[in-house]
């Protein structure tokens, strides 16, 4: 392993943090191109411009210099058609461009495994930006993990304070294996130098087997020492709202964007992310891989005992 120059955008959220450790931790130059200020790990350095404008990214970026590497963990705030096509493909495609005057070899890029069965504006946003960066010329490996911790953390709180956990149907509709920040970053990280993952779409999972909706809620009662108590919320709910908020959004523009995230809201409550067989259209936990050491259920601990804060921000809607 050699130290490299890398670039990375997104280094701000909790996955991009995470990364840039290991980056860091691994020797090599990092410099985290942001959209606001905020503290970088140690032995990072920050440029804050915006990630949008071509030619500030290019000028107050990259500034001329050399890079070896792009990472990028760069994603849009809300998943709305807007955000995601500013976002997911035109300050990645922006990017792209600028790394290849920079001199950059390979790109190692985050997306997301739902792009698998694309129904939603950002899923289209990020797929057309990988087949951007396939066709570029440049090495590359394109990262698809399937579900966050700090997405499925959001009823932790509501569980402490006495309530009962949400499930959409019986709870068994859909199953994940989630992985850490950390787990994560390393993964990204460890792509730099592994030859065997190059020019490969990659998806990615946890440590250990699927884990429905359900089994999440009964784990945090057990955890609490408490009997679990699930509200069962019928999808068709969802249906009617979308429908609702979609006739509405004909005349009111800010309702058009509710239904937009009320669908969002559907898809992941509805569609595993676990990897797909395309011929079936069939999630497949045993063909999802695998990697790192913690587990969702660790991290549940941790907030449990409050050793952890869920940092659910600006996705809090994934």
């Amino acid at each position: 392993m050699r130290p490299r120059r890398v670039v990375v955008l997104g280094g701000t959220g909790t996955i991009g943090r995470a990364s840039v450790r290991a980056l860091v931790a691994r020797g090599h130059e990092v410099v985290c191109l942001v959209r606001r200020q905020a503290e970088m790990p140690a032995g990072a350095t920050a440029r804050v411009l915006d990630v949008t404008d071509s030619s500030v990214l290019a000028r107050e970026g990259f500034r001329g210099e050399r890079f070896d590497v792009l990472v990028s963990c760069l994603a849009s705030r809300t998943g709305l058609p807007a955000d995601a096509w500013t976002i997911d493909h035109g300050a990645h495609v922006s990017a792209l461009e600028a790394a290849k005057a920079a001199g950059v070899g390979q790109v190692v890029h985050l997306s997301a495994i739902c792009v698998q069965k694309p129904v939603l504006a950002f899923q289209h946003a990020k797929l057309a930006f990988e087949r951007e960066l396939a066709g570029s010329g440049l090495d590359y490996t394109i990262v698809r993990p399937t579900a966050f911790f700090k997405s499925l953390s959001g009823q932790v709180d509501r569980v402490k304070r006495g309530r009962p956990f949400l499930v959409f149907g019986d709870g068994l509709l859909t199953a994940c294996k989630p992985i850490s920040d950390d787990d994560l970053g390393a993964y990204l990280a460890e792509c730099i130098d592994n030859d065997e993952r190059r020019n490969r779409v990659l998806p990615i999972g946890g440590p250990g087997g699927a884990i429905t909706p359900r089994a999440q809620g009964e784990r945090l009662f057990a955890l609490l020492g408490r009997e679990p108590r699930f509200t069962h919320v019928p999808v068709k709910m969802l249906d009617t709202i979308i429908a609702v908020l979609t006739s509405l959004g004909r005349v009111v523009p800010a309702l058009a964007a509710k239904a937009e995230l009320a669908r969002i809201g559907r898809y992941y409550a509805t569609e595993s992310m676990l990897v797909m067989d395309p011929a079936t259209g069939r999630y497949d936990a045993d063909a999802t891989p695998s990697t790192g050491s913690e587990t969702l259920f660790d991290y549940y601990a941790q907030l449990v005992r409050g050793e952890a804060k869920a940092e659910r921000g600006d996705h809090a809607v994934f």
